[in-house]
C-alpha cells in the first residue's frame, strides 16, 4: 500500500485509507470515513465521520473536515460529505456534512482550492475548479457552479446559487443569485461586467464574450425590466449556449438576481 501513517494519528478501524495515503502526526480520522488513492493528511487535522476524500485530495494542518451540521433541525441522522479528486482544504477550514432537508449531502467538486477559515456550511453544494479565498464563510444549501472564484471575507446568504465562471470581490455580501460569467462587487453587489480574465484563460473566444455581454447590456444596463429584458435577449440575440444558460438561470433563480 506504501502508506506513510504516524503512530501518533489516530483511525478509526472501520475508516478505509487508500494507496499511498499520508497522514500525519496528530490527525484523527473517524469510522465511516474514506481516504482516497494519494491523499495526504496534515497535522492536528479532523476527518469526521461520513466524509469520504477523492484521490489525491490534501487536508493541510488544523483543517476540520465532515463535522455535524451548525443547524439546529439536525437530530445526529445520518449523512454524509463527499470531496472530489484533487481538492485542496487549507488550514482551519471547516466543512460540515448535510442534513435531511438537503438530501443529506455536502458536496465539493474535483481540483477545488478551499483556502484558510473559509467555511462551507451543510448541504452546500461546489462544482469543479472553485476557488474560495480566506475567510470565505458559507451559509447551508448554498450552490456554487464550476470554475468559480470567490475572494477573501465575502460571506454568503443560504439557499444562495452561483452561476459558471462567476467572479466575486473580497469582502461582499451575496444575498442574492449571482448568474454566470460576471464580474461583482460592492455592497450592495453590483454587476462590473464580465469575468474576462478568467474566460479568457478557459479559452472563451471574442465572439463569444460579444454575445454574453450583449445579454447582461439587456439584464443591467437598460431601462428594462428582467422580464423584458430576457424576452429582448431571446428576440434579440444568437442563442447560443452561453445565453441558454444565462436564461436557464434566470429562470431557475429563487432568490433574484443581485443589482436586480
Amino acid at each position: 500500500m506504501n502508506n506513510l501513517i504516524h503512530k501518533t494519528a489516530i483511525i478509526d478501524p472501520s475508516a478505509k485509507i487508500g494507496n499511498n495515503v499520508e497522514i500525519c502526526p496528530y490527525s484523527i480520522i473517524e469510522a465511516n470515513t474514506e481516504i482516497g488513492d494519494g491523499c495526504r493528511i496534515a497535522y492536528h487535522a479532523l476527518i469526521a465521520k461520513g466524509t469520504k476524500l477523492g484521490p489525491k485530495c490534501q487536508v493541510f494542518t488544523s483543517a476540520v473536515v465532515g463535522t455535524i451540521p451548525q443547524d439546529l433541525k439536525f437530530q445526529d441522522e445520518e449523512s454524509y460529505l463527499y470531496v472530489g479528486e484533487g481538492t485542496i482544504i487549507r488550514e482551519f477550514a471547516t466543512l460540515n456534512r448535510g442534513t435531511e432537508e438537503g438530501g443529506s449531502i455536502t458536496q465539493v467538486g474535483n481540483n477545488c482550492l478551499l483556502m484558510a477559515y473559509s467555511h462551507v456550511a451543510h448541504d452546500c453544494k461546489l462544482g469543479n475548479n472553485v476557488i474560495l479565498a480566506n475567510g470565505v464563510n458559507m451559509a447551508g444549501h448554498v450552490t456554487i457552479e464550476d470554475n468559480v472564484g470567490i475572494s477573501g471575507l465575502c460571506v454568503i446568504h443560504q439557499f444562495t446559487r452561483i452561476g459558471r465562471f462567476a467572479y466575486i470581490g473580497g469582502g461582499s455580501r451575496v444575498p442574492q443569485d449571482v448568474p454566470p460569467f460576471i464580474l461583482t462587487t460592492g455592497e450592495p453587489l453590483k454587476y462590473l461586467g464580465l469575468n474576462v480574465v478568467g474566460l479568457k484563460r478557459k479559452g472563451f473566444k471574442l465572439s463569444q464574450l460579444s454575445t454574453i455581454k450583449a445579454a447582461y447590456q439587456f439584464i443591467y444596463r437598460s431601462n428594462l425590466n428582467l422580464t423584458q429584458a430576457v424576452d429582448a435577449i431571446k428576440s434579440e440575440l444568437e442563442q447560443t449556449e452561453e445565453i441558454k444558460e444565462i436564461l436557464d438561470f434566470i429562470d431557475k433563480s429563487d432568490r433574484g438576481l443581485i443589482g436586480r
